[in-house]
């Protein structure tokens, strides 16, 4: 684990934290990932947490997020919701793990071959997936308009990460203070779910 006391994840910046993500992945690329003891993880980190970053991504089991970072128990605040959009308990949850826990790196992490993505694309409305698909037209609308009117999923998704992150920082008066004085750096990537590849946008 990364930050096995408040001293220690006090060391690490959004930069450091950036770069465990991007080591990580390239281990979980060339199967050479980190020995872990997850009972020995889990007594460590069972009187308190202190996770180097907070990640938003998709419910897609395709996505393990400690997996494809290379990361422990302990490691990384995962909130996992279709589509990787933000609603008022999102927020929330990022607000705590970033203001209270002092999480330094937000990560808004779509995937190629979303099914939520490719929900609001078709158009569907089936139960409470209509309101959470309605969350991602936006991002229909604009790949629609400035792609003459074809869609593509892959595009969609990556769009759709750009305005969530724009609804973060316009929503959560929290996390955009905690960006502008430069304790947080709130950023997108997309996870190929045919290579295992993590692109930081």
């Amino acid at each position: 684990m990364k930050a096995l006391n408040k001293e220690s994840q006090n060391k690490i910046n959004a930069e450091l934290a950036l770069l465990y993500l991007k080591e990580g992945n390239q281990r979980f690329l060339e199967g050479k990932t980190t020995d872990k003891n997850l009972g020995a993880e889990v007594k460590k980190s069972s009187n308190a947490q202190y996770p180097f970053a907070s990640i938003i991504s998709c419910i897609d089991s395709r996505v393990p997020i400690e997996l494809i970072f290379d990361q422990g128990i302990g490691d990384l605040f995962n909130a996992k919701v279709a589509g990787n959009i933000v609603n008022e308990d999102i927020l929330g949850s990022i607000e705590y793990a970033c203001h209270f826990v002092e999480t330094k790196l937000l990560v808004v992490l779509g995937h190629t071959s979303c099914g939520a993505v490719t929900a609001a694309c078709q158009d569907l409305e089936f139960g409470h997936i209509t309101s959470l698909v309605n969350k991602i037209k936006p991002a229909v609308n604009q790949i629609k308009k400035h792609n003459q009117g074809n869609l593509d999923v892959d595009m969609v998704a990556e769009e759709n990460v750009r305005l969530t992150i724009a609804r973060i920082k316009n929503e959560s008066t929290v996390l955009a203070e905690l960006e502008k004085g430069g304790s947080l750096k709130i950023m997108g990537a997309i996870y190929d779910v045919s290579s295992g590849v993590v692109r930081f946008l």
